[in-house]
Formats: structure tokens, C-alpha cells, sequence
């Protein structure tokens, strides 16, 4: 499985090798507004559902979520608003958050009364605890940190029951980063920010058995200001 965010393009805008993939399934769920957010999510097996959208009527044509559903599990890539702390992205972000946790719930609920589990797979934008990000003390008014934002990502793991497998399997270190600012030597400092989750149902979580950021070697091989984030699964250990 792979899930892509910020893929700005309509398909048809994308050469066909990547349309196209071969032995790859793709959902792409591209934003009405051109050149912003897009998300996508590929699969070796033909999906059985797919899903663009989580029931907004606000954002549901933004581009920022898309969900699949395989043989006893969902796969959803989402990307959550960055927001600005006194602007009105922040409001946008707000709103965003408030009517996707009821999406996270009732996925959840749904996918257990089907014997499904659920990985959803992205960039949430924002840095749960302080070994989060590098300089933490001094973002604690800064979108991305701010205690409201902290708090509802708190409500996923907590009240909607999902799991962030990346810090069960490193609870101890700060990091691994999976973004890093272009301004400055962010990266060359691994001054950077951990904003990128694979949030898992909790049967599906315990069969995590490596979980890790793919940090380039050098800020010359960078090709984002992310680094994408793999999990791996054992999914025998569900039968």
C-alpha cells in the first residue's frame, strides 16, 4: 500500500507511467481548487469500496481525503489543513478537525462490526508531544503545536482508539521527524517535526513489526519536505 498527499495534479495531468501504474490500484481524490492538496491512495488489490471524501459537504471536493477498502481493512490517506494561528485557515483547520474525528469514530465502529481493521495514512499537521519537534518550546503558539490542536489529536488515540504504531514501536526517542523546514539548514540540523502518522485500529496496531521515517542520506537527495513514513505488518497474526 502506498498513500501519496499534496499531489497537486489531476490525473490527467500525470504521465502516464504514473497514471498508469503497472500491477498498482489507484484511487486519486484531487482538490476543485487546481494545484492545491490532492491525495491518493495505491493498492496491489483491487479495491472493493472506494471513497473520496468523508461526508463534508466543505471538504469533500478539497482534495484532502480518500478511502479504500480491501479484504478485512480500510486504507485512507488524508491531508490535514496546515493552518495559521489568527487567520482564517486556522478557522478552516478547525472545522476540518471537529467534523473528521466523528469520521474517525464511526469508521472505526463500522469497520469493527465488519471484521475490518483501518490504517489511516498522512500528513496531520500537527506535532503531538514535545519529542515531537525539535524546538518545541518555541511553537507552543504556532499552528502545527498549539494546545487545542494537541489535545484533539489526544481524542484520536484516546476517544476514537486509534494508535500512532510509529512512537509505540520508539516510545522513547524524539522523532523520528518526518518534516523538516526548506529555510535555514532545518534538515541538516534535524531541526524538524514529526507531523506525519500512520493512526492503525488497535488489533491491527499489535501486528506492527517495524515502523520507521525514510530520512534521506543528505539535503541534496531530498525531492519534499517530508520524508514518507513505512509500517510493516504481519498480517498473519490477525488469523
Amino acid at each position: 500500500m502506498v498513500c501519496l498527499q499534496e499531489v497537486r495534479s489531476e490525473p490527467e495531468q500525470l504521465p502516464a507511467e504514473l497514471r498508469d501504474l503497472s500491477g498498482w490500484h489507484a484511487l486519486w481524490a484531487p482538490a476543485a481548487a487546481k494545484g492545491r492538496a490532492g491525495v491518493a491512495v495505491l493498492s496491489r488489490r483491487a479495491p472493493e469500496r472506494t471513497v473520496i471524501g468523508f461526508s463534508s459537504a466543505e471538504f469533500d471536493s478539497s482534495g484532502r481525503y480518500a478511502e479504500i477498502d480491501l479484504p478485512g481493512l480500510t486504507v485512507a490517506s488524508l491531508y490535514l489543513p496546515s493552518g495559521e494561528v489568527g487567520t482564517e485557515r486556522q478557522e478552516e483547520k478547525e472545522r476540518f478537525m471537529a467534523e473528521f474525528l466523528v469520521h474517525l469514530v464511526q469508521l472505526r465502529e463500522r469497520a469493527a462490526e465488519d471484521g475490518r481493521e483501518v490504517v489511516v495514512c498522512g500528513d496531520w499537521n500537527i506535532a503531538h508531544q514535545p519529542a515531537d519537534l525539535k524546538n518545541w518550546k518555541a511553537n507552543q503558539k504556532n499552528a502545527g503545536f498549539l494546545p487545542e490542536e494537541r489535545a484533539w489529536l489526544t481524542r484520536v488515540l484516546d476517544e476514537a482508539g486509534y494508535v500512532d504504531v510509529v512512537r509505540r514501536l520508539h516510545p522513547d526517542q524524539d522523532g523520528p521527524y518526518s518534516w523538516w523546514s526548506y529555510r535555514g539548514r532545518a534538515f541538516d540540523n534535524d531541526s524538524g517535526w514529526r507531523i506525519d502518522y500512520l493512526m492503525v485500529s488497535q488489533i491491527l496496531a499489535a501486528t506492527c513489526i517495524e515502523a520507521y521515517v525514510e530520512r534521506p542520506a543528505s539535503h541534496a537527495e531530498r525531492w519534499s519536505d517530508h520524508a514518507p513514513v513505512t509500517a510493516v505488518f504481519d498480517f498473519g497474526q490477525l488469523h
